[in-house]
Formats: C-alpha cells, sequence, structure tokens
C-alpha cells in the first residue's frame, strides 16, 4: 500500500520544465550574438582619433562602446535568465522574453548609430576597425535570436498577428504580470538605496557627456534599457518597495540628489543640474493646476516671471529700480507672495471659464504679463523693469554668511558657484514636493480631483469649484514665484524674453505643460523626470536647434498614441486611457471604486 501511494505521487509529480527547441536556439542565438557584441568593444572601432572619444584603443572600451557594453550586459542577463540559472530568475519576474527583445533593440540601435556617425563624419565605411564590425553583427545576431523568442502572453483578439512590430509593441505595451516576494525589511532598504544609487549614476552619466554623439548613443540605451527594466518587472517591484518604505524612500532620493554636484568636475554640468531643478520645480507647481484641478494654463510661465521680477527689484541690483536689499528669506518670500497675488488676481475673473476658453483666457495673460514687463522702460511706461534691458547684474546670495557665489571645500571636494545654487535649488524642490504631496492627500486635494474629473458633479455634492480652483491657481502660482527667486540669482539678470508662451529654450509655458504631461499629470516623480528629459536634450543636442520643436512635435504625438498617461502614471490614468484587457491590475487586487467596464490584466 505504501509502495502504491508512493508511486503515484511520484508518477503525478511536475517535471522539470524544458524549453522547445525552437525557443533554446533563439536563446542560444541571442546569447552568442551579445557575447560577440560585448567582445568587441574591447577591439578598436576606428583607426584615427579624429572622431570623439578615442575609439582606437584595443583592450578597453571607451566612448560609445561603453554603451555598447552596458547594453550587451544587460541583454546577456536578461537572456540568461530564461535559462533557470540559480540566482538570476529574480531579474525578470514580468517575462522572460519581452526585456530581452527590448535589451537588443538597444544595442542594436547604439551600435548602429556609433557605426553611422563614424561612417559619416570620417567619410566612409573604409574608416571602420575590426571592433566595429564584430560589435555590429553580434548586435545584428542577438537582435534576430530576440525576435525568435515567443511572447510572454498571448496577442490580443484585435492584434493576433505576430508580425515584426507587433512584436515590438506587445513588449512596450504589454500587462507586467510581476509580484514582489517579501523580503527582510533590512533587504528591501538595500534594494531601495541601490535603485536610487543607479539612478544617480545615469543621470550624472547624461549630463557628464561631453560630446553630442556620445548622448544620442547615451539616449538610445537608457530609453530601450528603461523600457527592458519596466518590462521585466523589476520597475514595478521598486515601485512596490518605496510605497512601503515611503520614507526611507524619501530620504534615499534626497540623499541622491545632494551627492550629484560632487559627482560634477565642469561647473557648466552641475550648472545644467541647477537650471532642471528650476525648471522641474515650476512643472511640479503646474501640475497642482492641471494634474490635481484640471485646469489648462497656458500662462504659467508668467507666474515664474512674477517672481524672477520681484526677486530681482529686492535683489541690491543697480539697475533696480526700487534700490532695496532684502535678505534671502525675504526675498523668497516677496516673489513667492507677489506671484500668489498675481494668480488671485487672473485667477478671480476667469476660472469661472471651463475648457477651452480659460485655456485662451490663461494665454492672453501670460503674454499681457511679458509685453507689460517690456513696456516699463520709462518710455511707453514707467521706469519698473528698464524694458526689454531687464534688470542685470544680480548680487549672488549670501545665507548665514554663506556666499553662494563663491566656491567652498565641503569634505573635501569643491562646490562651485552651481553647485551651491543646486544645492539651494533642492532645498527649494523638497519644500514644493512636501507642499504637493500634503495637498494631495488632503481632503482639498481629493476635491481638486473630484473637480477635475466631473465638476457638475462636485459642484452637486456640494464642492465649492470657483473657490477650490482659486485655491489651487494661487498656490501653484506662489510655488512657482518661489523658483522664480532662486532663478533670477542664477541667471544674473530677468528679461522679458525669459517668459514666453513657446520657444527654442525652456522654461516656457507649453515646455513645462509638455513636461507636465510626459511625465504624467497628478504624479509627483513624473513632473520632475518629464522637465529633465525636455530640458537636458535641448541643452545637450544645441547642433539641432533649427528642427528642436519638429522633434518634440513628434515626440509628444508617439506618447500620445503609446503612453498617453505618461511616463510615470497614477492608477486613475491608466484606467481612463487604456482599453479593457490592457491595463496592469493583479486578478487578487480588485480595480479602484468607479473603474466599472475596465477588465483585469489576462481576462
Amino acid at each position: 500500500m505504501d509502495k502504491t501511494t508512493d508511486t503515484a505521487k511520484v508518477s503525478t509529480a511536475p517535471a522539470t520544465p524544458i524549453i522547445p527547441l525552437p525557443q533554446a536556439a533563439a536563446r542560444g542565438l541571442t546569447v552568442a550574438g551579445t557575447a560577440i557584441a560585448l567582445i568587441g568593444t574591447f577591439l578598436a572601432w576606428t583607426w584615427t582619433e579624429e572622431f570623439p572619444g578615442n575609439l582606437t584603443v584595443t583592450g578597453y572600451p571607451g566612448g560609445l562602446q561603453v554603451l555598447t557594453l552596458v547594453g550587451s550586459l544587460l541583454t546577456l542577463l536578461f537572456a540568461l535568465s530564461g535559462y533557470g540559472i540559480k540566482g538570476l530568475g529574480w531579474l525578470t519576474p514580468g517575462g522572460k522574453n519581452s526585456p530581452v527583445l527590448l535589451a537588443a533593440l538597444g544595442v542594436f540601435g547604439t551600435t548602429g548609430y556609433s557605426i553611422g556617425a563614424i561612417t559619416q563624419e570620417l567619410g566612409g565605411l573604409v574608416n571602420l576597425e575590426p571592433g566595429a564590425w564584430v560589435s555590429g553583427i553580434g548586435a545584428l545576431v542577438a537582435l534576430i535570436g530576440a525576435l525568435g523568442l515567443p511572447v510572454d502572453q498571448p496577442y490580443s483578439a484585435a492584434d493576433p498577428t505576430p508580425n515584426l512590430w507587433g512584436r515590438i509593441r506587445h513588449s512596450l505595451t504589454a500587462p507586467d504580470p510581476g509580484r514582489a516576494k517579501d523580503l527582510p525589511s533590512w533587504m528591501e532598504i538595500l534594494i531601495i538605496a541601490a535603485g536610487f544609487g543607479v539612478g544617480l549614476y545615469v543621470f550624472a552619466y547624461g549630463i557628464g557627456t561631453e560630446y553630442s554623439e556620445l548622448f544620442i548613443g547615451f539616449l538610445i540605451v537608457t530609453a530601450f534599457g528603461f523600457t527592458a527594466v519596466t518590462r521585466a518587472g523589476l520597475l514595478k517591484r521598486l515601485s512596490a518597495l518605496t510605497a512601503k518604505h515611503r520614507n526611507v524612500a524619501m530620504a534615499a532620493a534626497f540623499v541622491a540628489a545632494i551627492c550629484f554636484p560632487f559627482t560634477q568636475t565642469n561647473d557648466q554640468f552641475a550648472l545644467i543640474g541647477a537650471n532642471i531643478l528650476i525648471f522641474a520645480t515650476v512643472a511640479l507647481g503646474l501640475n497642482v493646476v492641471v494634474g490635481l484641478a484640471g485646469l489648462l494654463d497656458l500662462g504659467y510661465v508668467a507666474f515664474l516671471g512674477v517672481g524672477a521680477y520681484a526677486a530681482a527689484l529686492v535683489s541690491g541690483s543697480p539697475q533696480s529700480s526700487i534700490g532695496v536689499e532684502f535678505p534671502f528669506w525675504a526675498a523668497v518670500l516677496t516673489g513667492a507672495a507677489a506671484s500668489l497675488i498675481f494668480g488671485v488676481v487672473i485667477g478671480a475673473p476667469t476660472l469661472r471659464l471651463r475648457g477651452d476658453y480659460l485655456a485662451i483666457v490663461t494665454l492672453g495673460f501670460g503674454e499681457i504679463f511679458r509685453i507689460t514687463m517690456n513696456n516699463l522702460n520709462g518710455n511707453s511706461g514707467p521706469d519698473v523693469t528698464n524694458g526689454s534691458n531687464g534688470i542685470p547684474n544680480i548680487p549672488d546670495l549670501e545665507i548665514f554668511g554663506f556666499n553662494l557665489g563663491l566656491p567652498h571645500n565641503v569634505l573635501g571636494t569643491e562646490l562651485t558657484r552651481s553647485g551651491n545654487y543646486y544645492l539651494l535649488m533642492l532645498a527649494c524642490t523638497a519644500i514644493v514636493v512636501l507642499v504637493f504631496r500634503r495637498s494631495a492627500e488632503s481632503r482639498i486635494g481629493r476635491a481638486w480631483v473630484a473637480i477635475r474629473e466631473d465638476e457638475t458633479a462636485a459642484t452637486a455634492m456640494g464642492i465649492n469649484g470657483f473657490r477650490l480652483k482659486l485655491l489651487a491657481f494661487a498656490l501653484g502660482a506662489a510655488l512657482a514665484g518661489l523658483a522664480g527667486t532662486v532663478q533670477a540669482h542664477v541667471s544674473y539678470s530677468v528679461t522679458p524674453e525669459q517668459y514666453q508662451f513657446a520657444g527654442s529654450v525652456p522654461p516656457n509655458s507649453a515646455f513645462l505643460l509638455a513636461a507636465v504631461i510626459l511625465g504624467g499629470m497628478g504624479t509627483i516623480s513624473g513632473p520632475l523626470i518629464g522637465a529633465a528629459l525636455l530640458y537636458l536634450i535641448p541643452a545637450k543636442l544645441q547642433f539641432m536647434a533649427e528642427y528642436q520643436l519638429l522633434l518634440f512635435g513628434i515626440a509628444l504625438m508617439l506618447l500620445m498614441r503609446y503612453r498617453p498617461e505618461g511616463l510615470v502614471a497614477d492608477r486613475r490614468k491608466q484606467l481612463e486611457f487604456h482599453e479593457t484587457g490592457q491595463l496592469d491590475v493583479p486578478e487578487d487586487k480588485p480595480l479602484p471604486e468607479g473603474a466599472t467596464g475596465v477588465a483585469k490584466a489576462g481576462a
């Protein structure tokens, strides 16, 4: 009897899964091609140092070779995880094939771009050394192998054909079934710290790229690598851990941001970081108006200008018509208060409008501000702002005897003027994040969301829509004014041309609104990421200034087509924009209230 029972148990035990032969061949081809591409990075790619990055050395990679190396390592790890190797399974909880395809696309893209750039700049394929051919052929082989891997989940009934474009689109948009297992608290905290450390390194590397070819390659490998990590389920697990340890995550993010200026040896790169924080802080203030309250404001940059002009007038500049010098804390309060009053003055007569009418009126007020600052020149009006010349020679700030315009030695590292202002702007950003977070989670924040979703229904439930919209307008204006006070001192001067609706250089109203939409309305990290991308890319690709708005428009169209909820979206936006069966909602987790009609993932 016991033997029979034992036999039955053995016969019903699940067998070890065996990878089908076609899938095994495709995965093996991917691994082999990726290894070849990786080996090629240690060989010379060209014979002359005229191409930036010195790709003539054999033995260690440099310049664009490093990007191919990093992409190849990531692809190799994802591909090997599909073999069930112990210790690598945690890399792909959300799917073992889509991350491989996306990472292989990144390697092929950056390697192909590098070969094309060398050919174009040096004058032909003859300038390529064997290393470039080895990496290029390896990247192509890896991509062919990745395309041979089966999809992680079945195609939907609306798109059942597994063609090439369908495979790639499915890898980008398919729901992520990965779920995190419970880990010890200390290990979860270490994972959070490591995640933010990697983010800091990637961000610092991107800002520190010294030539456009390297930055373009960085964008290619980062875009595909980030998408691959997301599809692998790692980003979802990190998000779950940060939500569980929210205070630890906020502290880790803040510490990582503090470390940034100490990683930069070029003062110009630290200045880019300071300007990114200014742009991001203003975008987060606009997120209160657009993301929470749902008010389309096309003249928001005017609030930044009000704060900057107010701070410039009380800065002690020789060209200031007032001729007074306030301490920093008083200048900050002056700029924020002036912007708040301006927001109330604009909002009181206009917030009874809705939709397109409100957008047109706010656009008009933004242009009125710029024209008014231009006309207060002593000829067309009182001599207050020096007209188109603006207010130059704004002195550097001095806080508790600490002059931000002078370099200082901190922990053995020289902190330059740009680094000083970066840290000051980081403190302002932390204040804005705190205000936004507390506001969004409060009763007023929930009322803003109700107005955004359906103002008529919110009014019927007893919410005073006009008063709360005016409060959102005033709060968003005050936050922009806070950033404007620092911007005036960072840039040494303020002029009317800095505060337009649209232009080639952010911040302006169009780029601010795009940063909120690109990053994800109603979130904290979304506008910060969107603002960083929209400021960093034009700053690094200045040779494409003539086509900047064209490329910007194409990017927005692609975003609206494939990820309308933004790069970092809250669940409400995912429910609003995704069709049935496309939303990543775990089956054991109920849908949010009011989300009827949207099926769970895998339904």
